[in-house]
């Protein structure tokens, strides 16, 4: 049968293993709850795209922005040799975070871009094309990082993309990645406003109006609603709305193509693997969490209204499941005690970083300077950080990029690279 039958038989195996596990525990916890039948629609692909509320602005420190004591010109040559990039940036699952420290590396190498040729998505949420890349930069022979947002479609990453290519990405507890999903874009995504306005006459929280009848509020018909169910298979181009039999397909092709798949819960540990993956220093790895919510802004869950997510999203759970398995086998490659080993060397170099940088942590948005501020949506509140006061400026230069907004970061890479800011999104 041939070996690469029998990969793809332990993937479909492990999913049904997986799919049953679930399904006792739903049927467990749900024993006493009446049984909802939900009807499963295909569900449109657009849904209105992001508006960004600035443009570019070029008040940034200029790129001086080593890490002080970590340049060599052996150390460059390394870092120009590093394989193209591609990194699926999910929502709302810590992807800001990594997407920050690829922009340091890509701007620090003078890497080429792909970009959108609006905004700062690929046209999301269609599936990616190559038409939604902006062209090849003059002087340039090829793109060495996509990291904008997209909703993936391999065949088409790998037309703009080369040969030799890295992908990987970021999965997130489903259960936190869909509470974090629903408060940050209650406002746009048409199924949480309807919740949104149904709980204002109930006492409840909207996520609890939600999850007490999602069926009620989502149309999958409804451009805008792809995030409203298994919102990290949609971003990764599956089937979000039901099982059917391509899954376990799908998912081989998936295990095959991303030559890792980071695990939030574990962010020390998978930065770790993504530096040995591409030759990086604990320097290159060094992080602020950025994009985070007030504290006030997160719902908590009890345990009935976790059981109600993890329901909704039964596909996300098997997705997660699925590649948290995948990422211990790798990290068991690397070594257990090895990978603990360099996770507290991280740490410490993150911290070090940190105390270099941050002034302050956690500031409203009201008291950041524009550049400093994250964007904000209507129901959540988005903190982010002050830099310290009498650094020098290939210092400033550094820590500014550290806590740079997406938004920001991504307009500055972008003007830097093709001279002009840019394009907003053509009208409907």
């Amino acid at each position: 049968m041939g070996l690469r039958w029998l990969w793809r038989h332990r993937v479909s195996a492990l999913l049904l293993v997986l799919a049953l596990l679930l399904l006792l525990t739903l049927l467990a916890t749900h024993s006493l709850q009446t049984n909802r039948t939900y009807e499963l629609r295909p569900t449109a692909d657009r849904r209105n795209q992001r508006r960004a509320p600035e443009k570019h602005t070029s008040t940034i420190t200029p790129n001086t922005h080593q890490p002080p004591k970590h340049t060599t010109t052996a150390r460059a040559e390394r870092q120009r040799a590093h394989p193209p990039l591609v990194f699926l940036k999910t929502h709302r699952t810590g992807s800001s975070t990594v997407q920050n420290i690829l922009f340091r590396l890509g701007e620090r190498e003078g890497a080429t871009f792909a970009f959108p040729s609006h905004t700062y998505q690929f046209n999301y949420p269609d599936r990616f094309r190559a038409a939604f890349v902006d062209e090849l930069p003059e002087g340039s022979s090829q793109f060495n990082l996509l990291c904008s947002h997209m909703r993936l479609d391999l065949r088409e990453v790998r037309k703009v993309m080369p040969q030799n290519t890295v992908f990987i990405t970021l999965l997130r507890d489903p259960i936190k990645t869909f509470e974090s999903v629903f408060g940050y874009y209650t406002s746009i995504t048409p199924a949480f406003f309807s919740a949104h306005r149904a709980a204002a006459n109930q006492g409840k929280s909207a996520l609890s109006v939600f999850l007490d009848s999602p069926e009620t509020f989502w149309d999958p018909k409804e451009p805008g609603n792809g995030l409203a169910k298994n919102p990290m298979s949609f971003d990764l181009g599956l089937n979000n709305q039901k099982w059917n039999g391509s899954w376990p397909e799908d998912l081989a092709q998936l295990e095959e193509a991303f030559h890792l798949v980071m695990i939030a819960e574990h962010f020390d540990e998978s930065l770790i693997l993504l530096g040995a993956l591409l030759g990086l220093e604990h320097p290159d790895v060094a992080y602020l969490r950025l994009n985070a919510r007030a504290g006030n802004c997160v719902t908590e869950l009890d345990e009935n209204m976790r059981e109600k997510v993890r329901s909704w999203n039964m596909l996300d759970t098997l997705l997660y499941d699925f590649f948290e398995q995948v990422f211990w086998e790798k990290a068991a490659q690397f070594g257990l005690e090895r990978l603990k080993t360099e996770v507290a060397r991280l740490r410490a170099s993150t911290m070090k970083m940190q105390q270099k940088c941050v002034s302050r942590a956690e500031v409203p948005p009201g008291e950041l300077e524009d550049l400093l501020r994250p964007w904000q949506t209507e129901t959540a509140t988005i903190v982010g950080y002050e830099v310290r006061g009498n650094l020098s400026l290939q210092d400033q230069g550094f820590c500014v990029r550290m806590m740079l907004p997406e938004l920001q970061y991504h307009s500055h890479l972008y003007f830097k690279q093709y001279g002009r800011d840019m394009r907003a999104a053509p009208a409907d």
